[in-house]
């Protein structure tokens, strides 16, 4: 079974012939069994799957060797589960914790925006009211401006038609 790249182990049953094949002695002939006799009471080595002599304690040690085997792939297995389970809340908490703190992000740049937004608004309508005193301001010069050439305009006729007085100076009068 497999979960998210956690896999388990999973060990087959070994199953041990009833015999060990004879061991070779030196000259290449097989040893033969010292006792071929069954004692009274014993059992036939294929009724008990088991043999007799030092093969006992091999088969018992080799049975204990997979028992114990198999607790540690059990317990690796158990690990493994612990472990996805404390990395899925650990993400699901991650996920928590980043979200709240991108809706306090979020929440908080709204904040600025509306803040800036009145400072920007601020400065438009004094802007606004800058420039109407500009035109205001233009205006009242444009009006000196022609007050200014009317009365220039004016100097400038009145120095070209001559006064009584002079007109009286020329004629000889004075």
């Amino acid at each position: 079974m497999e979960r998210r790249g956690v896999s388990e182990v999973a060990v087959p049953p070994v199953e041990l012939k009833d015999q060990e094949p004879p061991a070779i002695v030196e000259s290449g002939e097989h040893p033969q069994s010292e006792n071929h006799e069954e004692t009274p009471g014993s059992v036939a080595p294929s009724a008990s799957c088991q043999l007799p002599g030092p093969f006992s304690s091999l088969d018992s040690s080799i049975e204990t060797l997979k028992k114990k085997a198999q607790e540690l792939i059990e317990n690796i297995n158990e690990s493994r589960q612990k472990d996805h389970a404390l990395m899925t809340n650990f993400r699901d908490s991650l996920k928590m914790k980043v979200s709240d703190l991108t809706e306090k992000l979020e929440e908080r740049m709204y904040q600025v925006y509306s803040h800036h937004s009145k400072i920007i608004q601020e400065r438009l309508q004094e802007f606004t009211q800058k420039m109407a005193k500009i035109n205001h301001l233009e205006m009242e010069l444009k009006q000196v401006c022609q007050t200014v050439e009317t009365v220039y305009k004016d100097l400038c006729v009145q120095s070209e038609v001559p006064t009584c007085e002079e007109q009286n100076y020329k004629d000889g009068e004075c």
